[in-house]
Protein backbone atom coordinates (compact mmCIF):
# COMPACT_ATOMS: atom_id res chain seq x y z
CA UNK A 1 0.00 0.00 0.00
CA UNK A 2 1.51 3.01 -0.91
CA UNK A 3 1.40 6.61 1.18
CA UNK A 4 -1.11 8.04 -0.73
CA UNK A 5 -3.30 4.90 -0.67
CA UNK A 6 -2.90 4.79 3.13
CA UNK A 7 -3.73 8.43 3.63
CA UNK A 8 -7.03 8.06 1.31
CA UNK A 9 -8.09 4.92 3.10
CA UNK A 10 -8.07 6.49 6.69
CA UNK A 11 -9.20 9.63 6.03
CA UNK A 12 -12.81 9.13 7.32
CA UNK A 13 -11.17 7.84 10.87
CA UNK A 14 -9.30 10.58 10.83
CA UNK A 15 -12.33 13.26 10.51
CA UNK A 16 -14.07 10.89 12.76
CA UNK A 17 -11.22 11.11 15.41
CA UNK A 18 -11.23 15.15 14.42
CA UNK A 19 -14.71 15.44 15.22
CA UNK A 20 -14.65 13.34 18.22
CA UNK A 21 -11.67 14.74 19.72
CA UNK A 22 -12.68 18.21 19.67
CA UNK A 23 -16.53 17.26 21.28
CA UNK A 24 -15.28 15.53 24.37
CA UNK A 25 -13.60 17.27 27.42
CA UNK A 26 -11.19 15.51 29.87
CA UNK A 27 -7.70 15.71 30.48
CA UNK A 28 -4.57 16.97 29.23
CA UNK A 29 -3.19 12.71 29.53
CA UNK A 30 -6.80 11.45 28.37
CA UNK A 31 -6.35 13.66 24.81
CA UNK A 32 -2.49 12.75 24.79
CA UNK A 33 -3.24 8.87 24.87
CA UNK A 34 -5.96 9.76 22.14
CA UNK A 35 -4.02 11.21 19.75
CA UNK A 36 -1.13 8.38 20.32
CA UNK A 37 -3.94 6.13 19.35
CA UNK A 38 -4.71 8.01 16.12
CA UNK A 39 -1.01 7.95 14.92
CA UNK A 40 -0.73 4.44 15.77
CA UNK A 41 -3.39 3.49 13.99
CA UNK A 42 -2.98 5.72 10.46
CA UNK A 43 0.58 3.84 10.98
CA UNK A 44 -0.47 0.44 11.54
CA UNK A 45 -3.86 0.34 9.68
CA UNK A 46 -6.14 -2.63 10.45
CA UNK A 47 -3.91 -6.12 10.72
CA UNK A 48 -3.83 -8.37 7.44
CA UNK A 49 -3.33 -11.70 5.93
CA UNK A 50 0.39 -11.54 6.02
CA UNK A 51 1.13 -10.84 9.50
CA UNK A 52 1.71 -13.83 11.59
CA UNK A 53 -0.48 -13.31 14.65
CA UNK A 54 -4.10 -12.73 11.74
CA UNK A 55 -2.73 -15.72 9.13
CA UNK A 56 -5.98 -17.39 9.84
CA UNK A 57 -8.29 -14.39 10.16
CA UNK A 58 -9.44 -11.92 7.42
CA UNK A 59 -10.66 -8.51 9.37
CA UNK A 60 -11.21 -6.89 5.61
CA UNK A 61 -14.94 -7.02 6.08
CA UNK A 62 -14.43 -4.85 9.30
CA UNK A 63 -12.42 -2.58 7.55
CA UNK A 64 -14.85 -2.16 4.94
CA UNK A 65 -17.62 -1.14 7.32
CA UNK A 66 -19.29 2.77 7.17
CA UNK A 67 -17.47 3.93 10.59
CA UNK A 68 -19.76 5.44 12.42
CA UNK A 69 -18.71 5.84 15.92
CA UNK A 70 -20.83 6.44 19.10
CA UNK A 71 -20.14 9.43 20.67
CA UNK A 72 -23.73 9.62 22.75
CA UNK A 73 -26.09 7.43 24.39
CA UNK A 74 -28.77 5.64 21.86
CA UNK A 75 -32.30 6.79 22.25
CA UNK A 76 -33.47 3.11 21.22
CA UNK A 77 -35.96 2.06 23.53
CA UNK A 78 -34.39 -1.84 24.25
CA UNK A 79 -35.56 -4.54 26.60
CA UNK A 80 -33.30 -5.66 28.73
CA UNK A 81 -34.55 -8.48 30.99
CA UNK A 82 -33.24 -11.21 27.80
CA UNK A 83 -29.43 -9.77 27.95
CA UNK A 84 -29.43 -10.52 31.82
CA UNK A 85 -28.89 -13.28 33.80
CA UNK A 86 -31.91 -15.49 36.00
CA UNK A 87 -31.44 -15.62 39.80
CA UNK A 88 -27.70 -12.98 39.29
CA UNK A 89 -27.72 -10.17 42.04
CA UNK A 90 -25.40 -7.70 42.61
CA UNK A 91 -23.75 -4.60 41.10
CA UNK A 92 -25.01 -4.08 37.42
CA UNK A 93 -23.20 -1.43 34.64
CA UNK A 94 -25.35 -1.42 31.50
CA UNK A 95 -23.68 0.02 28.16
CA UNK A 96 -25.23 1.02 25.29
CA UNK A 97 -23.32 1.41 22.29
CA UNK A 98 -20.96 1.39 24.22
CA UNK A 99 -21.98 4.29 26.14
CA UNK A 100 -22.89 4.15 30.09
CA UNK A 101 -26.94 4.22 31.24
CA UNK A 102 -27.66 4.97 34.32
CA UNK A 103 -30.95 4.90 33.97
CA UNK A 104 -30.61 1.11 33.43
CA UNK A 105 -28.16 0.35 36.06
CA UNK A 106 -28.07 -1.07 39.46
CA UNK A 107 -25.26 -0.55 42.02
CA UNK A 108 -25.85 -2.38 45.14
CA UNK A 109 -24.36 -1.59 48.41
CA UNK A 110 -20.49 -1.87 48.13
CA UNK A 111 -17.38 -2.46 50.65
CA UNK A 112 -16.22 0.86 52.27
CA UNK A 113 -13.97 2.32 49.65
CA UNK A 114 -14.70 0.11 46.55
CA UNK A 115 -15.71 1.62 43.21
CA UNK A 116 -17.46 0.32 40.47
CA UNK A 117 -18.65 3.18 38.20
CA UNK A 118 -18.23 3.80 34.13
CA UNK A 119 -14.76 4.95 33.26
CA UNK A 120 -16.03 8.30 31.74
CA UNK A 121 -17.85 9.30 35.64
CA UNK A 122 -14.16 7.86 37.45
CA UNK A 123 -12.11 10.21 34.92
CA UNK A 124 -13.89 13.06 35.68
CA UNK A 125 -13.57 12.06 39.93
CA UNK A 126 -10.80 9.87 40.41
CA UNK A 127 -8.65 10.80 37.80
CA UNK A 128 -5.09 10.11 39.48
CA UNK A 129 -5.84 6.41 39.92
CA UNK A 130 -7.51 6.35 36.57
CA UNK A 131 -4.10 8.30 34.51
CA UNK A 132 -2.09 5.26 36.81
CA UNK A 133 -3.11 2.43 34.87
CA UNK A 134 -5.71 3.63 32.10
CA UNK A 135 -3.36 2.10 28.64
CA UNK A 136 -0.22 1.39 30.99
CA UNK A 137 -0.50 -2.38 30.93
CA UNK A 138 -1.68 -2.61 26.87
CA UNK A 139 0.40 -1.01 24.58
CA UNK A 140 -1.65 1.61 22.42
CA UNK A 141 0.54 0.17 19.16
CA UNK A 142 -0.03 -3.73 19.98
CA UNK A 143 -2.31 -3.84 16.69
CA UNK A 144 -4.64 -1.16 14.92
CA UNK A 145 -7.63 -2.44 16.92
CA UNK A 146 -5.93 -1.78 20.40
CA UNK A 147 -4.87 2.11 18.79
CA UNK A 148 -8.26 2.58 17.03
CA UNK A 149 -9.24 1.65 20.79
CA UNK A 150 -7.37 4.32 22.49
CA UNK A 151 -7.97 7.07 19.72
CA UNK A 152 -11.31 6.94 20.45
CA UNK A 153 -11.88 5.75 24.36
CA UNK A 154 -14.29 7.34 25.88
CA UNK A 155 -16.50 5.06 28.01
CA UNK A 156 -16.62 1.65 29.52
CA UNK A 157 -16.13 0.29 33.31
CA UNK A 158 -14.18 1.29 35.87
CA UNK A 159 -13.78 -0.89 39.59
CA UNK A 160 -11.22 -0.36 42.20
CA UNK A 161 -11.04 -3.05 44.91
CA UNK A 162 -8.91 -1.20 47.57
CA UNK A 163 -6.19 -3.62 50.08
CA UNK A 164 -8.30 -6.26 51.94
CA UNK A 165 -11.47 -6.02 50.39
CA UNK A 166 -14.20 -8.65 49.22
CA UNK A 167 -17.07 -8.30 46.99
CA UNK A 168 -19.44 -11.39 48.11
CA UNK A 169 -21.93 -10.73 44.68
CA UNK A 170 -20.72 -10.59 40.83
CA UNK A 171 -20.39 -7.68 39.51
CA UNK A 172 -22.14 -7.85 35.79
CA UNK A 173 -20.97 -5.62 33.27
CA UNK A 174 -23.45 -5.64 29.93
CA UNK A 175 -22.79 -4.03 26.68
CA UNK A 176 -25.36 -4.34 24.12
CA UNK A 177 -25.54 -2.74 20.62
CA UNK A 178 -28.63 -1.85 19.05
CA UNK A 179 -29.99 -0.44 15.57
CA UNK A 180 -29.33 2.63 16.08
CA UNK A 181 -27.04 5.70 13.91
CA UNK A 182 -23.75 4.47 15.12
CA UNK A 183 -22.11 0.98 14.40
CA UNK A 184 -19.06 1.50 15.90
CA UNK A 185 -19.09 0.68 19.93
CA UNK A 186 -15.98 1.30 21.77
CA UNK A 187 -15.17 -0.38 25.11
CA UNK A 188 -12.56 0.60 28.00
CA UNK A 189 -12.67 -1.55 31.12
CA UNK A 190 -10.54 -0.71 33.83
CA UNK A 191 -10.13 -3.42 36.83
CA UNK A 192 -7.91 -2.85 39.67
CA UNK A 193 -7.47 -5.36 42.87
CA UNK A 194 -5.37 -4.39 45.67
CA UNK A 195 -3.92 -6.85 48.14
CA UNK A 196 -5.85 -9.40 48.94
CA UNK A 197 -8.61 -8.01 47.82
CA UNK A 198 -11.37 -10.25 46.33
CA UNK A 199 -14.27 -10.30 43.46
CA UNK A 200 -16.20 -12.14 40.83
CA UNK A 201 -16.98 -9.98 37.15
CA UNK A 202 -19.31 -10.92 34.38
CA UNK A 203 -18.62 -8.88 30.78
CA UNK A 204 -21.02 -9.83 28.59
CA UNK A 205 -22.27 -8.48 25.12
CA UNK A 206 -25.06 -9.00 23.22
CA UNK A 207 -26.69 -7.64 19.95
CA UNK A 208 -30.40 -5.40 20.14
CA UNK A 209 -30.94 -5.72 16.36
CA UNK A 210 -30.38 -7.38 13.76
CA UNK A 211 -28.02 -5.00 11.33
CA UNK A 212 -23.84 -5.29 11.63
CA UNK A 213 -21.81 -3.43 13.95
CA UNK A 214 -18.45 -3.62 15.18
CA UNK A 215 -17.18 -3.79 19.02
CA UNK A 216 -14.08 -2.81 19.94
CA UNK A 217 -12.89 -3.85 23.13
CA UNK A 218 -10.10 -3.15 25.68
CA UNK A 219 -10.18 -4.63 29.12
CA UNK A 220 -6.96 -4.26 31.47
CA UNK A 221 -7.18 -6.05 34.89
CA UNK A 222 -4.49 -5.43 37.77
CA UNK A 223 -4.38 -8.11 40.42
CA UNK A 224 -2.12 -7.06 43.25
CA UNK A 225 -0.37 -9.28 45.43
CA UNK A 226 -2.98 -11.44 47.16
CA UNK A 227 -5.58 -10.81 45.63
CA UNK A 228 -8.13 -12.95 43.81
CA UNK A 229 -10.49 -12.21 40.74
CA UNK A 230 -12.68 -14.70 38.45
CA UNK A 231 -13.49 -12.76 35.26
CA UNK A 232 -15.72 -13.88 32.89
CA UNK A 233 -16.31 -12.93 29.48
CA UNK A 234 -19.33 -14.12 27.32
CA UNK A 235 -20.29 -13.17 23.94
CA UNK A 236 -23.29 -13.50 22.21
CA UNK A 237 -24.32 -10.98 19.85
CA UNK A 238 -25.75 -11.34 16.38
CA UNK A 239 -24.34 -13.11 13.01
CA UNK A 240 -24.07 -10.26 11.00
CA UNK A 241 -21.78 -8.18 13.81
CA UNK A 242 -18.06 -7.77 14.38
CA UNK A 243 -16.56 -8.64 17.25
CA UNK A 244 -12.41 -7.95 18.37
CA UNK A 245 -11.72 -7.64 22.40
CA UNK A 246 -8.47 -7.62 24.25
CA UNK A 247 -7.94 -8.60 28.01
CA UNK A 248 -4.83 -7.25 29.64
CA UNK A 249 -3.96 -8.97 33.10
CA UNK A 250 -1.06 -7.91 35.17
CA UNK A 251 -1.03 -10.30 37.70
CA UNK A 252 1.33 -9.57 41.00
CA UNK A 253 2.97 -12.21 43.98
CA UNK A 254 0.50 -14.94 45.08
CA UNK A 255 -1.90 -13.37 43.35
CA UNK A 256 -5.13 -15.84 41.60
CA UNK A 257 -6.72 -14.94 38.64
CA UNK A 258 -9.49 -17.13 36.25
CA UNK A 259 -10.55 -16.17 33.00
CA UNK A 260 -13.42 -17.56 30.88
CA UNK A 261 -14.31 -16.89 27.15
CA UNK A 262 -17.51 -18.11 26.01
CA UNK A 263 -18.00 -16.94 22.28
CA UNK A 264 -21.20 -17.83 20.50
CA UNK A 265 -21.94 -14.91 18.72
CA UNK A 266 -20.63 -12.45 15.83
CA UNK A 267 -19.74 -13.17 12.23
CA UNK A 268 -16.12 -12.77 13.04
CA UNK A 269 -14.81 -12.81 16.98
CA UNK A 270 -11.45 -11.99 18.15
CA UNK A 271 -10.43 -12.71 21.47
CA UNK A 272 -6.45 -11.47 23.10
CA UNK A 273 -5.61 -12.70 26.58
CA UNK A 274 -3.00 -11.81 27.75
CA UNK A 275 -1.61 -12.44 30.82
CA UNK A 276 2.13 -11.06 32.46
CA UNK A 277 2.92 -12.89 35.75
CA UNK A 278 4.59 -10.39 37.57
CA UNK A 279 5.82 -12.06 41.00
CA UNK A 280 6.49 -15.34 42.79
CA UNK A 281 3.69 -18.18 43.94
CA UNK A 282 0.96 -16.95 40.97
CA UNK A 283 -1.44 -19.07 39.72
CA UNK A 284 -3.70 -18.69 36.79
CA UNK A 285 -5.96 -20.14 35.17
CA UNK A 286 -7.49 -19.71 31.48
CA UNK A 287 -11.23 -21.66 30.28
CA UNK A 288 -12.43 -20.71 26.89
CA UNK A 289 -15.89 -22.47 25.04
CA UNK A 290 -16.66 -21.33 21.32
CA UNK A 291 -19.82 -22.45 19.91
CA UNK A 292 -20.33 -21.41 16.51
CA UNK A 293 -21.67 -22.91 13.16
CA UNK A 294 -22.72 -21.42 9.67
CA UNK A 295 -19.92 -19.00 8.53
CA UNK A 296 -19.13 -17.77 11.50
CA UNK A 297 -14.87 -17.00 12.22
CA UNK A 298 -14.15 -17.64 16.07
CA UNK A 299 -10.01 -17.08 16.88
CA UNK A 300 -9.12 -17.36 20.23
CA UNK A 301 -4.71 -16.02 21.02
CA UNK A 302 -3.55 -16.43 24.18
CA UNK A 303 -0.25 -15.04 25.69
CA UNK A 304 0.69 -16.58 29.22
CA UNK A 305 3.88 -14.67 29.99
CA UNK A 306 5.84 -15.91 32.81
CA UNK A 307 8.40 -13.55 33.93
CA UNK A 308 8.89 -14.61 37.72
CA UNK A 309 9.69 -18.23 39.37
CA UNK A 310 7.27 -20.35 41.18
CA UNK A 311 4.30 -19.98 39.07
CA UNK A 312 1.29 -21.85 37.40
CA UNK A 313 -0.75 -21.47 34.46
CA UNK A 314 -3.49 -23.76 32.59
CA UNK A 315 -5.43 -23.79 29.98
CA UNK A 316 -8.45 -25.42 29.10
CA UNK A 317 -9.91 -24.60 25.95
CA UNK A 318 -12.76 -26.04 23.64
CA UNK A 319 -14.37 -25.62 20.65
CA UNK A 320 -17.53 -26.98 18.90
CA UNK A 321 -17.78 -26.03 15.43
CA UNK A 322 -20.95 -26.49 12.93
CA UNK A 323 -21.55 -26.07 9.56
CA UNK A 324 -19.10 -23.84 7.09
CA UNK A 325 -17.20 -22.26 10.30
CA UNK A 326 -14.21 -21.80 11.20
CA UNK A 327 -12.14 -21.56 14.51
CA UNK A 328 -8.76 -20.35 14.88
CA UNK A 329 -6.34 -21.05 18.68
CA UNK A 330 -3.39 -19.88 18.78
CA UNK A 331 -1.64 -20.19 22.64
CA UNK A 332 1.75 -19.49 23.59
CA UNK A 333 3.85 -20.28 26.62
CA UNK A 334 6.83 -17.85 27.26
CA UNK A 335 8.84 -18.58 30.05
CA UNK A 336 11.61 -16.21 30.85
CA UNK A 337 15.31 -16.89 31.59
CA UNK A 338 14.65 -15.93 35.57
CA UNK A 339 10.96 -18.01 35.84
CA UNK A 340 12.50 -21.40 37.34
CA UNK A 341 9.98 -24.05 38.93
CA UNK A 342 7.36 -22.38 36.42
CA UNK A 343 3.93 -25.19 36.15
CA UNK A 344 2.46 -24.51 32.74
CA UNK A 345 0.29 -26.76 30.53
CA UNK A 346 -2.10 -25.95 27.92
CA UNK A 347 -5.00 -27.94 26.17
CA UNK A 348 -6.88 -27.27 23.26
CA UNK A 349 -9.62 -29.70 21.86
CA UNK A 350 -11.93 -29.18 19.30
CA UNK A 351 -14.83 -31.55 17.88
CA UNK A 352 -16.09 -31.22 14.58
CA UNK A 353 -19.60 -31.28 13.78
CA UNK A 354 -19.17 -30.98 9.66
CA UNK A 355 -17.23 -31.99 7.30
CA UNK A 356 -16.94 -28.18 5.78
CA UNK A 357 -16.20 -26.74 9.23
CA UNK A 358 -12.16 -26.28 9.94
CA UNK A 359 -10.30 -25.55 12.74
CA UNK A 360 -5.92 -23.57 13.21
CA UNK A 361 -4.95 -24.38 16.56
CA UNK A 362 -1.07 -23.54 17.01
CA UNK A 363 -0.10 -24.32 20.74
CA UNK A 364 3.21 -22.84 21.42
CA UNK A 365 5.96 -23.09 23.88
CA UNK A 366 9.12 -20.91 24.02
CA UNK A 367 10.95 -21.85 26.90
CA UNK A 368 14.31 -19.67 28.45
CA UNK A 369 14.29 -21.37 31.48
CA UNK A 370 16.05 -24.88 32.59
CA UNK A 371 13.64 -26.18 35.44
CA UNK A 372 10.24 -26.33 34.38
CA UNK A 373 7.27 -28.37 33.92
CA UNK A 374 5.36 -27.18 30.43
CA UNK A 375 3.15 -29.05 28.48
CA UNK A 376 0.39 -28.57 25.72
CA UNK A 377 -1.61 -30.39 23.29
CA UNK A 378 -3.89 -29.62 20.60
CA UNK A 379 -6.49 -32.49 19.36
CA UNK A 380 -8.86 -31.92 16.76
CA UNK A 381 -12.22 -34.39 15.57
CA UNK A 382 -15.48 -35.50 15.30
CA UNK A 383 -17.58 -37.49 18.33
CA UNK A 384 -16.06 -40.74 19.35
CA UNK A 385 -18.15 -43.45 16.98
CA UNK A 386 -17.94 -46.08 20.04
CA UNK A 387 -19.67 -43.44 22.48
CA UNK A 388 -22.23 -43.09 19.95
CA UNK A 389 -22.78 -46.46 19.71
CA UNK A 390 -22.89 -46.84 22.90
CA UNK A 391 -25.49 -44.22 23.93
CA UNK A 392 -27.69 -45.83 20.69
CA UNK A 393 -26.89 -49.66 22.33
CA UNK A 394 -28.43 -48.01 25.19
CA UNK A 395 -32.07 -46.87 23.31
CA UNK A 396 -30.71 -43.12 22.90
CA UNK A 397 -31.14 -42.33 18.94
CA UNK A 398 -28.03 -40.93 17.04
CA UNK A 399 -28.56 -37.33 16.96
CA UNK A 400 -29.73 -37.39 20.72
CA UNK A 401 -26.40 -39.03 21.31
CA UNK A 402 -24.72 -36.55 19.16
CA UNK A 403 -26.44 -34.26 21.35
CA UNK A 404 -25.33 -35.69 24.57
CA UNK A 405 -21.90 -36.35 23.99
CA UNK A 406 -21.14 -32.62 22.45
CA UNK A 407 -23.02 -31.06 25.81
CA UNK A 408 -20.60 -33.32 28.05
CA UNK A 409 -17.98 -32.16 26.35
CA UNK A 410 -18.58 -28.36 26.59
CA UNK A 411 -19.23 -29.46 29.71
CA UNK A 412 -15.90 -29.53 31.28
CA UNK A 413 -15.24 -25.81 30.23
CA UNK A 414 -18.88 -24.38 31.75
CA UNK A 415 -18.71 -26.21 35.02
CA UNK A 416 -15.49 -24.64 36.05
CA UNK A 417 -17.55 -21.25 36.21
CA UNK A 418 -18.19 -20.18 39.77
CA UNK A 419 -20.96 -17.91 39.47
CA UNK A 420 -24.28 -20.24 39.28
CA UNK A 421 -26.71 -17.97 37.12
CA UNK A 422 -24.10 -18.00 34.45
CA UNK A 423 -23.51 -21.42 34.35
CA UNK A 424 -27.26 -22.36 34.07
CA UNK A 425 -27.57 -19.68 30.82
CA UNK A 426 -25.02 -20.90 29.11
CA UNK A 427 -26.48 -24.54 29.78
CA UNK A 428 -29.73 -23.69 28.65
CA UNK A 429 -27.81 -21.62 25.51
CA UNK A 430 -25.84 -24.60 24.61
CA UNK A 431 -28.73 -26.88 23.95
CA UNK A 432 -30.34 -24.40 21.69
CA UNK A 433 -26.89 -23.88 19.50
CA UNK A 434 -26.32 -27.59 19.54
CA UNK A 435 -30.11 -27.91 18.51
CA UNK A 436 -28.71 -25.59 15.34
CA UNK A 437 -25.73 -27.10 14.64
CA UNK A 438 -27.00 -30.89 13.97
CA UNK A 439 -29.16 -29.17 11.80
CA UNK A 440 -26.38 -27.09 9.82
Amino acid sequence: MTTTESKSEFANYQTAFDEFNANQPGPEWLTNLRRSGISHFTELGFPTLKQEEWIFTNVRPISELPFRPATKASNTSIELDSFTFAGLTGSRLIFIDGIFSASHSTIEKLPDGVIVASLADAIEHHGTLVEKHLARHLRTDASGFSALNAAFVQDGAFIHLPQDKVVEEPIHLLFVSTDGDANIATVRNLIVAEPNARAKLIESYYSAGTSAHFTNAVTEIVVNEGAHIEHCKFQEQNQESFHVASIQAQLEKASHFTSHSISTGARIARNDINILMNGEGIDCVLNGLYVVGGKQLVDHHTLADHAMPNCGSHEFYHGILGGQSRGVFNGKIFVREDAQKTNAKQTSRVILMSDKATVNAKPQLEIFADDVKCTHGATVGQLNDEAVFYCRSRGIDEASARRLLTHAFASEVINRISIEPVRDHLESLLWNRLEELIED
